[in-house]
């Protein structure tokens, strides 16, 4: 583990403590959250529109030196309940740099509001708007944490409604079980300077809704893996989702699919989003080339 990323899980750490946590009986009710501001930069790179599909808002981001027909779809995370953050945005700008990728962020109801059976519709609808549009080459889906889920769980849904499949999915530390019944799940749990089990899984399952928290949209791990395109996992190992990242990518070696395992011990949950770190900076560049 290099020191930035050492130094970096500390700071983590000491702002997980001071950050309040907010329950889910907490949330009902709330003024629904607005997603951060693209920042200045990306957006001096970047021309910004923002669409609806399906009722729902898309921000579209065009590179204003010329788009090359290869586009990113980012799937934010915050344990289903949180909106998109400027971390998030920190991702995306580190993936495209340099390249003429446009991106495309859907931005599903949040839960307690949504569930995953209209995230699912959105995400479609999202879906096939995108590919309907002139020079479109490739295409690559990717997502942390939650927005990992949905990421993989998206790919899984094209397969079997036999739709266009994503040219390559990847999940930064992708929420895999919901149900947090891997027993390393605890193991892991006080080493993890980002999150608390007993805190996270219940906003996680509010979005399984009228589903099983094993149905395959709601955990990916329940899944069947044949058939989807290269899945890349990039995860830290002081992470309570480590351990069903490690078993997923198992089952997607022994199905033969050619996704990659970027997994650094040391580094913490969505790591990627510091982008200062060499863990950081390694996982970056290999997304960027499947680009």
């Amino acid at each position: 583990m290099s020191l930035r990323m050492d130094l970096t899980a500390r700071a983590v750490a000491v702002r997980a403590r001071l950050s309040p946590f907010r329950e889910l009986d907490q949330l009902r009710g709330r003024p629904y959250p607005e997603p951060a501001a693209v920042p200045k930069d990306l957006r001096r790179s970047h021309e910004l529109t923002r669409e609806e599909v399906a009722g729902r808002p898309v921000l579209r981001l065009t590179p204003r030196a010329g788009a090359d027909g290869s586009h990113l779809i980012y799937l934010h995370g915050g344990a289903f309940v949180n909106p998109l953050l400027p971390a998030h945005w920190w991702i995306i700008r580190e993936v495209v740099k340099g390249t003429g990728t446009t991106v495309t962020v859907p931005l599903y109801r949040l839960a307690p509001e949504g569930c995953a059976d209209e995230g699912y519709e959105f995400l479609a609808a999202a879906w096939s708007d995108l590919v309907a549009r002139p020079s479109v080459d490739r295409i690559v889906v990717a997502g942390d944490s939650a927005g990992g889920c949905l990421a993989i769980g998206l790919a899984m849904l094209l397969r079997d409604t036999g739709l266009r499949a994503p040219d390559h999915v990847v999940g930064f530390s992708p929420a895999l079980d919901v149900t947090a019944t891997h027993p390393a799940v605890r193991e892991i749990d006080p080493h993890d300077p980002m999150l608390s089990t007993d805190e996270v899984v219940p906003l996680c399952q509010a979005w399984a809704g009228d589903r099983s928290l094993t149905d395959p949209l709601v955990s990916p791990v329940h899944g069947n893996v044949d058939g989807l395109p290269p899945v890349h996992l990039v995860q830290g190992g002081r992470d309570i989702l480590a351990a069903d990242a490690l078993g997923f990518a198992r089952a997607l070696q022994r199905a033969g699919n050619p996704g990659r395992l970027l997994y650094e011990p040391g580094a913490f949950h969505v790591y990627v989003g510091a982008w200062w770190t060499p863990e950081a900076q390694r996982a970056i560049r290999h997304v960027r080339s499947l680009l």
